[in-house]
């Protein structure tokens, strides 16, 4: 794993975060209380990375706060983003149960503070709790209908077609409705919706340039986007 990055001061209370976590939602107090004490709490600046590939097997992460998004990296230094993963979610689940290494790279997304469970307690706290068990089953199910949507994105004939199923999927992930239309709660840069639609950053500028002239989308402040109702009723329909 990377280096050790500076750690939360020791006063900040963890139960009330594991709590409001689905995952953790059905243990009982007094099991939230002890796991809280067996987190290994990190603090991670923008763009740093969490862990490789090769670390995976170690630990399971939880967002604590920020976001992170998980990358596959070219020989090339290219980086194709796979999932942006915000305050609740986890990952690192399915190294600790089969012992494989996952194929991608977890990064920083914006400033983020991530827990580490360790493949013992991850053994003595979560495996032997039904109800915590069908979260996970839940979730890896969410997992596998984001990997199909990569699939049939690549699919997509044209550049433009990619990045506007790129924008519908986030929508409905990290959508928020308003009048105009949908907000993402996500700060996204062009480079980071290029990765999303494995197209270059150049041709996703120049295409998000367009449907902001179309009326299709509207950049906010502080990197927000809103997605307006005609983005939806142009094809691609996901």
């Amino acid at each position: 794993m990377n280096s050790r990055t500076p750690q939360l001061p020791p006063h900040v209370d963890l139960q009330p975060v594991l709590r409001s976590i689905p995952l953790f939602a059905p243990l009982p107090p007094d099991d939230i209380e002890s796991l809280s004490r067996l987190i290994d709490i990190r603090v991670f600046p923008k763009n740093r990375t969490i862990l490789h590939e090769a670390d995976t097997a170690n630990y399971m992460y939880l967002v604590l706060a920020g976001k992170v998004r998980v990358v596959q990296q070219g020989a090339d230094g290219s980086e194709q983003v796979l999932a942006i993963h915000r305050k609740g979610a986890f990952f690192g689940e399915m190294a600790l149960l089969d012992g494989r290494t996952s194929p991608a790279t977890l990064m920083a997304h914006e400033d983020a503070t991530v827990g580490l469970i360790a493949r013992t307690t991850f053994e003595s706290q979560i495996l032997t709790n039904d109800r915590v068990l069908r979260q996970i089953i839940s979730v890896l199910c969410g997992r596998l209908r984001e990997s199909w949507f990569l699939m049939k994105l690549t699919r997509f004939p044209s550049a433009e077609q990619k990045i506007r199923g790129v924008l519908k999927y986030l929508g409905t992930q990290y959508g928020v409705d308003d009048s105009r239309g949908k907000i993402l709660t996500i700060k996204l840069t062009h480079q980071t919706v290029a990765s999303y639609a494995s197209v270059s950053r150049e041709t996703a500028s120049r295409i998000l340039g367009r449907f902001s002239r179309n009326g299709e989308i509207e950049l906010l402040a502080s990197r927000r986007m809103l997605l307006k109702p005609l983005l939806f009723h142009n094809p691609p329909y996901l």
